[in-house]
């Protein structure tokens, strides 16, 4: 699947190289792992594994930027971190604040749906994630930014 979206998306953006290195990221899981000298059932629910030297992506809104992180394993934090911006306002109201005009605007610059089926996803229902990884300057370290130009919603 990957190698198929690469060679799509080579034929639409400016060159660019692939590497080796690929991330990949659960979120949304339950794990067993070891902590605070116990072995316990760990539940990520909008979070993701951010043991040190982990790799993860935590995506912002399909409107904005997206950031590759490595973990710094906090033990405090489970060794997690969150997955995304996260919402800050519920889908209902989102559909009620926000029109499709809102969501053009919004994800101007980016190929999306831009249709009242994804109106409750807007960039606007969602925190900022500069102001979302700011708050977890330890337990994540930036390594890359990457700029949205697909987003595939259901």
């Amino acid at each position: 699947m990957l190698d198929l979206v690469l060679t799509a998306l080579s034929k639409h953006l400016p060159p660019f190289t692939v590497t080796t290195e690929a991330v990949n990221c659960h979120h949304n899981y339950v794990a067993r792992e070891h902590h605070f000298g116990a072995d316990v059932w760990v539940t990520r629910k909008g979070a993701i594994r951010a043991g040190e030297g982990d790799l993860g992506i935590v995506p912002g809104s399909m409107g904005a930027r997206s950031v590759i992180v490595r973990g710094r394993g906090s033990h405090d934090s489970f060794c997690s971190s969150a997955h995304g911006a996260g919402r800050r306002m519920s889908r209902t109201e989102a559909e009620k604040v926000f029109t499709e005009a809102d969501l053009v605007a919004q994800t101007k610059g980016v190929v999306c749906r831009k249709d009242k089926g994804v109106l409750d996803e807007i960039p606007g229902a969602y925190k900022d994630i500069d102001v979302v990884m700011a708050h977890q300057q330890d337990l994540t370290e930036i390594l890359h930014t990457l700029k949205q130009v697909v987003c595939v919603k259901g």
